[in-house]
């Protein structure tokens, strides 16, 4: 059956079905919308005429007769149609077809959703907090959390509440899990700050801690780094729209980013919708080429976020470096 809408506001539409490779028959019917649950808009076809390829009424339900014209054997089609702020997906036309035969007291059920309403798997953001547990590990012991195991025993206890609580791809919005989430970031974050603070301190009252091992200093400056991009990336990617679940039943509600798939539709897709390395990318070349470059941040919690990266990645480069330099 092959199902063809436009913009559903209370026209008649045309409703074709696709019976034994032959051409479709057609049948008419009004279409009434109104707001359904989840902020969805809900549309119903009511009962139609039943029309075969070659015209009059067929003599059964479901039966095809010799000249190829046919009875719908299905009485009413519901769709359920994204949510409607969704405003670019309902000016396009969404079609979708299949073959199939079903009693008449069957009913079909079309979900014409874009994919973003799947929500992102797992898997990065869940890899990105694994390997903050490793970066923190692999520092020397002054810059860790003491004991060393209580970072990634946290890290890993929490993630797997986190996944356990919403298994599968990321799109059931409870707030504890949002709390969770929070607490998660925060943890990396401070543990990392703990980190730096206690590197530039070192640096600054001119420690001899690394007086000969310029590499051990950029080794460990790296891994502080690293880490903070990490971190920022998880706070764009938790913050941004309300965080991912949120994102994957409201894909355009208030962004706090314009991303250039976002202003390039005919690449991307209307339905896109940025995820975790999206995120995780922002994070990077705001602290590396200390600026905007592509995307750009049209929330002052954002703008504030992105400069306070910028300026923790100017800190700490121009102080390990130029120390690593100078002990060469």
């Amino acid at each position: 059956m092959i199902l063809a809408t436009g913009r559903l506001h209370g026209r008649r539409k045309q409703l074709v079905p696709a019976v034994g490779g032959h051409p479709p028959a057609r049948a008419t019917g009004a279409l009434e919308t109104d707001d359904g649950p989840n902020g969805r808009t809900l549309s119903r076809t009511r009962r139609y005429p039943h029309r075969t390829r070659t015209g009059g009424d067929a003599p059964a339900a479901g039966v095809v007769t010799p000249a190829g014209g046919c009875r719908w054997p299905w009485r009413d089609v519901d769709w359920y149609l994204v949510p409607s702020a969704y405003t670019k997906a309902k000016e396009r036309v969404w079609e979708e077809g299949m073959t199939t035969g079903r009693t008449p007291d069957s009913r079909t059920v079309t979900k014409l959703t874009p994919a973003a309403e799947q929500g992102e798997h797992w898997w990065p953001v869940a890899l990105a907090i694994i390997a903050v547990a490793g970066l923190h590990v692999a520092l020397p012991a002054r810059y860790r959390v003491q004991p060393a195991w209580v970072v990634p025993v946290v890290l890993l206890a929490l993630l797997a509440v986190l996944i356990a609580g919403d298994p599968g791809r990321i799109d059931r919005q409870k707030t504890w899990l949002r709390i969770l989430m929070g607490v998660v970031i925060a943890f990396i974050t401070l543990a990392n700050l703990l980190a730096a603070v206690r590197l530039m301190a070192d640096l600054l009252t001119n420690d001899k801690l690394f007086a000969h091992n310029s590499i051990g200093l950029l080794s460990t400056g790296g891994v502080i780094w690293a880490t903070n991009v990490v971190a920022f990336g998880l706070w764009y990617w938790d913050l941004d729209r309300g965080g991912a679940a949120a994102r994957a039943h409201h894909p355009d509600r208030n962004p706090a980013f314009v991303f250039p798939e976002m202003l390039h539709t005919d690449y991307a897709g209307t339905a896109w919708v940025p995820q975790f390395i999206d995120y995780l990318s922002l994070a990077f070349w705001t602290a590396t080429a200390v600026s905007p470059t592509d995307i750009s941040a049209i929330k002052p919690w954002a703008k504030s976020l992105m400069m306070l990266e910028a300026a923790a990645s100017i800190g700490l480069g121009v102080l390990v470096i130029g120390y690593a330099v100078n002990i060469l």
